[in-house]
């Protein structure tokens, strides 16, 4: 089992930065590949990054390549991702997961979530 607990949401201006903190409990948490999800209102929730279980394979949605990094250090059961030069479309709240995941896009190969931040970027 593993439980995941996000920080580091908050309003920024656009422009701005913020790193997202994911801490999870359980030993197996190394194991896992991670991935940061969002969810806008009256919007399905999407793929933002994933980072494979060692650290090697980085994977962006599209939008946010050059502006999002993804990274972990698994001593410290910690995965982060590392947003600058932040826009108002990045508005949402902010979704941790992890899972022996393949596809990594797909967020039905996630098995554990964490409760969400929220991040408000100001125009």
């Amino acid at each position: 089992q593993v439980q995941l607990v996000e920080s580091g949401g908050g309003l920024v201006q656009a422009g701005g930065s913020l790193r997202l903190s994911c801490l999870a409990s359980g030993r197996t948490f190394s194991t896992y590949a991670a991935g940061w999800f969002r969810q806008a209102p009256g919007k399905e929730r999407e793929f933002v990054a994933a980072i494979s279980w060692s650290g090697t394979g980085t994977y962006y949605l599209d939008s946010v390549k050059g502006r999002f990094t993804i990274s972990r250090v698994n001593a410290k059961n910690t995965v982060y991702l590392q947003m600058d030069s932040l826009k108002s479309d990045d508005t949402a709240v902010y979704y941790c997961a992890a899972g022996y995941s393949s596809d990594y896009r797909n967020i039905g190969e996630y098995r554990y979530w964490g409760q969400g931040t929220q991040v408000t970027v100001s125009s």
